[in-house]
């Protein structure tokens, strides 16, 4: 049974009466969710309307499966630019299951994806004119490379997928295209023993992949490698710098305390200093969220930390331009600058092709300890200095 709710689809339509009731979401609230009041039709079903990128319905020997439209619509490209900006991303999903993308039958292909909403969408506008299966697994809520890293794009979740949606009984043949990006998350012979169906990896980009089908699921060079262009890194900017929002109003409350504290209070110096400690915070945001991918080919050094913090220090120095090096809380402008940036960079190691799972372990464990000693330093400068000036 495919359960036809979103948290943030926009519904309409209504479930014809032959359609068996859905599962209820787990939180037991239907989404969806028709509106007070009888029905405004004798074939509504009170509590349930399709959600905005369900076509119709189409019959398979397991029931009715919902088929979806491969264009997409105000509502999906309005959902994208939230996602994209950070904003209820954790909840941007589509329920697990089986979907169908134009007329497939028996014989036709079975495309495997995340129930991340962004992910569902890039594979569905790729797919205008084709007929194939879609198995959405519950990665909750998270895209295909990184849930395989977490293994919710996994081997046991794909395989009691396949069970659930009773795929054995819908098609003929006995394989499933996985994005190549699943891959760590993924057993191909553990899928096939335990199942029945084969595994073939699919391309990278959505994009590709009815060229590699009509190609007899044979991939072109081109089709294995991972690019990390500017558009695409680029396009991580608005997310890592949403998820900095909250922290920096905390931080900047932080840095008003910090900034009064001394012998003798004065409003004027606490205000100025505020303002320059700020600015310097401000500046290594920018160096490391928004420069850093900007310049990522150019920037010396594998470790992204190493990358912010060159960054940061050249932003540091710009910022304290015309003021004493020397000074006490110049060198901690320029601490706080690097720090900064190392760690807004630093974010970026998991959604790069640049290391590996183990490799952006080992990055954390060698960065986050020089990052908390420059900014102890740079706390111990900011607020001594104070005293000893």
């Amino acid at each position: 049974m495919t359960m036809i709710h979103n948290n943030d689809c926009e519904c309409k339509g209504s479930v014809p009466p032959s359609l068996p009731m859905f599962q209820p979401k787990p939180d037991n609230e239907p989404c969806c969710g028709s509106p007070p009041g009888p029905p405004s039709s004798p074939d509504e079903r009170p509590g349930y309307r399709l959600c905005s990128f369900v076509e119709r319905f189409v019959a398979t020997p397991e029931g009715v499966t919902p088929q979806v439209k491969t264009r997409l619509g105000l509502r999906d490209w309005l959902g994208t630019l939230r996602a994209r900006l950070g904003i209820r991303r954790d909840h941007y999903r589509v329920a697990p299951g089986l979907y169908a993308a134009g007329s497939p039958c028996a014989d036709s292909p079975v495309l495997v994806t995340a129930n991340y909403k962004l992910s569902f969408d890039v594979l569905r506008r790729e797919l205008t004119g084709a007929n194939v299966w879609i198995v959405v697994l519950d990665t909750r809520g998270v895209n295909v490379w990184c849930a395989a890293g977490k293994k919710t794009f996994g081997t046991d979740e794909l395989i009691d997928r396949v069970k659930a949606v009773g795929l054995a009984r819908i098609v003929n043949h006995r394989e499933l295209v996985l994005p190549q990006l699943g891959a760590p998350g993924v057993d191909g012979n553990r899928v096939r023993k335990t199942c029945g169906f084969k595994v073939v990896w699919g391309p990278i980009r959505a994009r590709d992949l009815k060229k590699f089908l009509d190609s007899g699921k044979q991939a072109e060079p081109q089709m294995r490698q991972l690019s990390f262009s500017l558009g695409e890194r680029l396009v991580l900017v608005p997310v890592e710098l949403s998820l900095l929002v909250t922290p920096s109003l905390w931080i900047v409350l932080a840095i008003v305390v910090l900034s009064a504290v001394g012998p003798t209070f004065s409003l004027a110096l606490t205000w100025l200093r505020v303002v320059e400690m700020t600015m310097a915070y401000a500046v290594g945001v920018v160096s490391g969220a928004v420069v850093v991918p900007l310049m990522l080919p150019w920037l010396p050094w594998r470790s992204f930390y190493l990358k912010g913090g060159l960054v940061g220090l050249v932003g540091g120095l710009a910022v304290t331009l015309g003021r004493g090096v020397g000074e006490s809380r110049v060198l901690a402008m320029i601490l706080v600058c690097m720090t900064v940036s190392s760690y807004a960079a630093m974010n970026f190691t998991g959604a790069t092709p640049y290391a590996s799972p183990s490799g952006v372990e080992k990055e954390m464990r060698r960065g986050i300890p020089l990052q908390v000693v420059a900014l102890v330093i740079a706390l111990a400068l900011w607020v001594g200095g104070r005293f000893w000036s």
